[in-house]
C-alpha cells in the first residue's frame, strides 16, 4: 500500500493512503536501522510502502524524496534531524517582537532551503504590533532580502492583511512554515483554514493570537487546495551535509557574482578581485548576509551553532 507520512511523534507516526483513508502505523524491523545519524528515519511528507498485517500498518520503505528540509540536532551529537520532506514552498515566519528572530536564524534555514532547492518566502507575522520604530526596522529587513531576491509578505491575522496573496502562494502545493515558537504558526493557519484547528497558547499583550504550541510536525490539508506541514518552533537552526566551499552557492546574490570574481575557487573571504566583496562594499549584498555568510563558513561543525547572528 502506498501512503503519505502526515503525522510523526518519534515512536509511531499516521500515515494517509490513497484514498484518504487514516491509518496509525509504526516502522518494520528493519527501517529501524536506517540512517542512524538521523534521528528520524520517516518524516512528515515522505512517500512511503506499507503493509497490513492483522490490521496493523507497518512502514516498510520511503520513496525517493524530491527534497527534505534538514537541520543538525540542538545537542553535541552529530545526529541530524529531517524536519519534512517532498516540500513545494517554505515560508519562513519572522516576527521582530514577541518573540524576536534574528537574522543568524532566517539566513541558516535560507541555505538550508537553498541547498535543496525548496522555494523560499519570507513572511513579517504580526505586523499589528509593530511601533514606527520598528515599522522602520522591518524596511530594513525587506531590503536586506530584496537584494538576496526573496518574495516577502506582510501579514495580520487580527486584521486579515496578506492571507489572500499568502492562499494563492500555497494553493495546491505542498507548504511548510518554519520559525521560532511563538511567532505565530499555528494561528496563522488556523487563520488560513479556520476548520484545522490548532492549538495556540495566549502571549501577554497580543490577544487573539499565540504561542506556537505544536509538539509534533504534522500536514493538515487546506480547504482551498494543496497542504501546510506544521512544525514545532526551533530556537535555532544549524546547516548539515553541505562542504565549506559550498555554503556561498546557496546564497542567491552572492552566487549570481562568483563568475566575475578573479579566482575560479574565491571564497569570498581574503582573496584579491572579489566580486562578493566589491558587492558588500557598495551595499549590493547587505552586510548582515555577508557576516551570516562567514560565521557558517568559520564554525566547526561539532560547535553549537549561534542563535542570533547578525
Amino acid at each position: 500500500m502506498k501512503a503519505v507520512v502526515r503525522k510523526s511523534t518519534g515512536s509511531w507516526y499516521e500515515i494517509e493512503d490513497e484514498k484518504g483513508k487514516v491509518y496509525e502505523a509504526r516502522l518494520k524491523g528493519k527501517m529501524r536501522t536506517m540512517d542512524l545519524k538521523s534521528t528520524n528515519p520517516v518524516a512528515v511528507g515522505d512517500k512511503v510502502d506499507v503493509d497490513l498485517v492483522n490490521g496493523e500498518a507497518l512502514i516498510k520503505d520511503i520513496e525517493e524524496r524530491k527534497n527534505y528540509l534538514i537541520r543538525r540536532s540542538i545537542n553535541l551529537s552529530k545526529q541530524t534531524q529531517i524536519i519534512a520532506a517532498n516540500i513545494d514552498h517554505l515560508f519562513v515566519v519572522i516576527t521582530l517582537k514577541d518573540p524576536v528572530t534574528f537574522k543568524g536564524f532566517v539566513d541558516r534555514v535560507l541555505v538550508g532551503a537553498e541547498a535543496y532547492r525548496i522555494p523560499a518566502t519570507l513572511i513579517y507575522n504580526k505586523m499589528d504590533l509593530y511601533s514606527e520604530k520598528e515599522l522602520r526596522e522591518l524596511e530594513e529587513w525587506v531590503e536586506i532580502y530584496q537584494k538576496a531576491g526573496y518574495r516577502q509578505l506582510k501579514i495580520s491575522v487580527i486584521k486579515e492583511e496578506g492571507l489572500d496573496e499568502l492562499k494563492e502562494l500555497m494553493k495546491d502545493k505542498v507548504s511548510i512554515f518554519s520559525g521560532h515558537s511563538g511567532v505565530g504558526k499555528s494561528s496563522l493557519v488556523n487563520a488560513l483554514d479556520p476548520k484545522i484547528e490548532l492549538k495556540v497558547q495566549e502571549i501577554s499583550g497580543y490577544h487573539k493570537s499565540g504561542q506556537h504550541t505544536t509538539t509534533y510536525a504534522e500536514l493538515h490539508h487546506l480547504a482551498f487546495g494543496g497542504s501546510i506541514i506544521d512544525t514545532p518552533g526551533i530556537k535555532g537552526f544549524g546547516n548539515v551535509k553541505m562542504e565549506k566551499n559550498e555554503i556561498c552557492h546557496f546564497f542567491p546574490e552572492m552566487r549570481k557574482r562568483m563568475e566575475d570574481c578573479k579566482f575560479n575557487n574565491c571564497l569570498h573571504i581574503k582573496e584579491p578581485n572579489c566580486a562578493v566583496k566589491e558587492a558588500v562594499a557598495k551595499g549590493e549584498i547587505a552586510e548582515s548576509r555577508y557576516f551570516n555568510y562567514l560565521a557558517m563558513y568559520e564554525e566547526d561543525d561539532d560547535e553549537v551553532y549561534r542563535q542570533k547572528g547578525y
